[in-house]
């Protein structure tokens, strides 16, 4: 998921709670000419956007979004509270529209009702050989058959996914995954958790990879030559 909000504070309250509520991984952007170079970049299965930030506002980051063919849903975050305001922003393609403040129960709540629309459920779901993620309803399966996982499990199996059949490296599987008042960088937490996931993942035909000095990698045997991942 993507959070692009330029108020420090708040955008790190709404990423801890999108992580520690909703079990998500959560790229954090201050602005919307980031926002955008992200999207068109990575596949997510739903962005936030505040209106009012430096470079692009959230307004023209989703209008060129949709103007290029982007099928992102996207959430407009703003304390403009018109009825033209709303109609704006909606306009300009964003899929749904909240004011600030804002209950954190509704945001998720709408967050999962964009998320169920299918479009979005065709775009998220990662596969790497016969090994499947699907972010929305956060599951993961081994040839059609569920695998029992935690929320901070399928969080770094996600990232790994999504940066197949390249790395992730420990950092950023830190960053996303914990808070940065909880970073494991430091212990062996990071190696506990794959050991974990290697071992609830063994008749996967995909596979987790130590890359020495750097972190992880997923891949399957045909992809080692730097094949993609099966996005669907």
């Amino acid at each position: 998921m993507l959070v692009a909000e330029d108020d420090e504070t708040l955008g790190a309250l709404i990423a801890r709670g999108l992580r520690d509520r909703g079990g998500y991984v959560v790229d954090l952007v201050p602005d919307g000419e980031t926002a955008l170079s992200y999207m068109r970049f990575y596949e997510y299965s739903v962005a936030v956007l505040d209106w009012r930030m430096p470079k692009l506002s959230g307004l023209d980051v989703v209008h060129r979004l949709r103007r290029s063919g982007g099928l992102t849903p996207v959430l407009m975050l703003s304390a403009r509270d018109a009825p033209e305001d709303r109609v704006a922003g909606l306009d300009a393609g964003a899929d749904d529209f909240m004011v600030k403040p804002f209950d954190f129960g509704e945001l998720l709540a709408r967050l999962r009702a964009l998320q169920r629309r299918p479009p979005a459920a065709q775009l998220s779901r990662l596969r790497v050989g016969d090994l499947e993620c699907d972010p929305i309803s956060r599951e993961v399966f081994v040839d059609d058959r569920l695998v029992p996982l935690t929320v901070t499990e399928v969080g770094i199996l996600e990232i790994l996914l999504r940066r197949s059949p390249g790395a992730a490296p420990r950092g950023l599987i830190a960053q996303h995954v914990w808070e940065s008042d909880h970073c494991p960088l430091g212990s062996n937490t990071i190696d506990v958790h794959l050991r974990r996931i290697r071992a609830k993942l063994a008749r996967s035909t995909a596979h987790i990879q130590t890359v020495r000095g750097v972190g992880y990698r997923i891949v399957e045997p045909r992809q080692e030559s730097g094949r993609a991942p099966r996005v669907s």
